[in-house]
């Protein structure tokens, strides 16, 4: 834990939440709850952190970024 009021504590966190609330929830009204629930994992697992470009890492998807990794190495 760091010091009372760090503004970078939850930066992380906010970022991400940030983006699943604009690049999926608002996009759409779930009728129930199971169904956001599904969908927001499909969207996590499927999406975000397999496909979706990360800035962190050079504008490379999380998959082609271990690609590239595994054929340097």
């Amino acid at each position: 834990m760091s010091r009372r009021g760090n503004c970078w504590d939850n930066a992380v966190a906010e970022s991400f939440f940030s983006n699943l609330k604009s690049e999926q929830i608002k996009k759409r009204i779930y009728n129930t709850r199971a169904e956001a629930k599904s969908e927001i994992f499909d969207y996590i697992e499927g999406f975000y952190n397999r496909v979706r470009r990360h800035k962190h890492l050079d504008q490379l998807s999380p998959n082609e970024f271990e690609r590239q990794r595994q054929t340097a190495l």
